[in-house]
């Protein structure tokens, strides 16, 4: 026996499909009709009927079998025997984050194959995994940022059962799972939303047409599509945290925003669960108030991606300035960026034409991430190098060590720890000839403003877009690839093992033309990307914790840092120590 339940005000009938007989809903309270099936258990496939109607796909569907068009099926999430009794996760401020897309991190790109891995992530020094979005999208492979069907996950990665094992095991060897979910948009392939609903609104316009109906006449169950989805993640599968893409595009003029209602919903769910639920955004807007407390008039979002940092960073070691890298490229920009979060925080950006941003005041820098390369970063460049490919060994080591050393949460993204020949692509399945083409030149398109060529766009539906995206592996036991990660491995040691490196407190920047010093209690990270030697005046005893390459020396508390290379300090020492 199953109770079946949709949301539809401008309907006059309802009926579900399945077991091969349409049966008729009611409508109860507040449009939402209902009713139930003897014979329907978990497994039975069904679909709405609406108005007489084709059938159609369950707007809450738990499983999408056969993709986005295909009928739901019915799954009993109380059937699932978790291991993970007792479980916490680390406190979000002492985390670092590891960014991953299922499909590409591992030859299989699945679910269970990504169990595979979780061994080698903790012993990298991960704590926390950030899953990009696993939710059913179009086709069998692509980022997950076009899904439409939110509660079902991606069903060529192994559906619902398997993203429980994945998780329980991430559980079972100490490391959160941290879910990318997209709500300010949805794809336009397989998207029945509207035919069941008020979830769009003409009220607003986005970059992808018709903005989420957030505050319009009908919303309130627009709202609660959202949140239960939010919280079925974390409830359902065990989820520690969500990653909410690009919050500056959901609209909403609402009292209470979406994102204060799914920040309280969620800390309701924690007190409830007795287990640490967080959730991180992405916003562009520089707005503090993102992560603010409630009780201080902000959202209450645990923490936010900070692109300022990535981008004063990227920018100084590649030397690239076209696009919005134009607001960046000097060495105050990094410094600003490492102690105040923001670099534009109320000043005028050039690539916007504008004042933007405010100051994040005296909130702690735990409410940020730091990173150098990301999803969008890597992913969005025409052809989707990796900072290695862009700049030398050196430089690459001098940005890892600036964010892993900084007073944000870092985050890491697959196989930049060990410097991946392999790029990130942008690719697509998608079946429609017409959405398949826009999609490619659209990416072209988009990419004039960077000065690079269309010709140079890998062209997103080709299938080996996608497959020269996935991971090889067997490159971390090959030079170059196993000096970057045992430097990473150093870098993430020494933050874990520093109490002053993973509280988000006091920095003290100081910097040159070509030069950076960094003061994180007893760390001191003294960075050169000149040609030529760079000398640092300590102060106190100090000694040398670990280099980027040779040659460095230290005596009588002068530090002389060769080229293209950072050193780390110790300035807790009661005598002057080298080597």
């Amino acid at each position: 026996m199953w109770t079946f339940r949709v949301w539809a005000p401008d309907v006059k009938s309802v009926a579900v499909r399945c077991l091969g007989r349409d049966e008729p809903l009611r409508e109860g309270a507040d449009a939402w009709w209902a009713g139930t099936v003897a014979d329907a258990v978990a497994g039975t496939d069904y679909q709405f009927v609406l108005d007489g109607g084709a059938a159609l796909p369950d707007p809450r569907s738990p499983w999408q079998p056969d993709g986005v068009d295909g009928p739901s099926r019915i799954v009993d999430h109380s059937s699932f025997q978790w291991t993970d009794d007792g479980w916490q996760p680390r406190p979000l401020s002492a985390a670092i984050i590891y960014e991953l897309h299922i499909g590409t991190f591992t030859p299989g790109g699945t679910f269970d194959s990504t169990i595979d891995r979780l061994d080698y992530l903790r012993q990298l020094g991960v704590t926390h995994i950030e899953f990009m979005p696993v939710n059913e999208f179009p086709g069998e492979w692509g980022w997950g940022y076009d899904g439409v069907d939110l509660y079902a996950p991606h069903h060529c990665y192994g559906g619902p059962e398997a993203l429980k094992r994945l998780v329980d095991a991430c559980h079972a060897r100490g490391l959160a799972a941290i879910l990318d979910v997209v709500y300010n948009h949805l794809g336009p392939s397989g998207n029945y939303l509207s035919q069941f609903g008020p979830y769009f609104t003409r009220k607003h316009t986005t970059p992808w047409g018709e903005a989420v109906n957030l505050d319009d006449a009908g919303s309130t169950e627009v709202r609660r599509f959202f949140c239960d989805n939010a919280l079925m993640w974390l409830r359902d599968y065990h989820f520690d945290g969500l990653r909410l893409d690009a919050v500056h595009a959901l609209i909403d003029s609402s009292a209470v925003h979406l994102l204060e209602q799914l920040a309280t919903e969620v800390d309701a769910l924690e007190a409830s669960t007795g287990r640490h639920k967080f959730l991180i955004a992405e916003s562009d807007l520089n707005e503090p108030r993102v992560v603010r407390p409630r009780e201080a008039g902000g959202y209450g979002v645990a923490a936010q991606w900070s692109d300022d940092l990535h981008h004063a960073i990227h920018s100084v070691v590649t030397g690239e300035a076209a696009g919005y890298y134009e607001d960046f490229g000097g060495m105050d920009q990094v410094g600003k960026a490492v102690q105040d979060v923001f670099v534009y925080d109320g000043t005028y950006s050039k690539h916007r034409g504008r004042v933007h941003g405010r100051p994040v005041g005296s909130l702690s820098r735990t409410h940020f991430l730091g990173y150098i390369q990301t999803h969008d970063q890597v992913g969005n460049r025409a052809q989707g190098e990796r900072i290695t490919s862009l700049t030398s060994l050196g430089r690459a080591k001098i940005a890892a060590a600036i964010y892993l050393t900084s007073p944000f949460i870092p985050m890491i993204f697959m196989g930049e720890e060990f410097g991946a020949s392999t790029p990130f692509q942008y690719f697509t399945h998608h079946s429609e000839p017409e959405l398949a083409k826009a999609v490619s030149e659209g990416r072209r398109k988009e990419f004039a403003k960077f000065g690079w060529r269309p010709e140079d766009v890998p062209d997103p539906q080709d299938p080996e877009t996608f497959q020269r995206s996935k991971l090889k592996w067997d490159e971390i036991g090959e030079p170059p690839h196993r000096e970057l990660l045992d430097w990473y491995q150093a870098l993430i040691q020494l933050r874990r093992s520093t109490p002053s490196l993973a509280a988000g407190g006091p920095v003290g920047v100081s910097f040159g033309h070509d030069w950076l010093r960094i003061d994180r209690g007893e760390v001191v990270v003294c960075s050169n990307f000149s040609k030529q030697c760079v000398g640092f005046q300590l102060g106190t005893p100090s000694r040398i914790l670990f280099a980027s390459g040779p040659g460095a020396t230290l005596s009588e508390n002068k530090l002389t840092v060769p080229t293209e290379t950072v050193i780390l300090i110790n300035t807790h020492v009661t005598n002057d120590l080298t080597r």
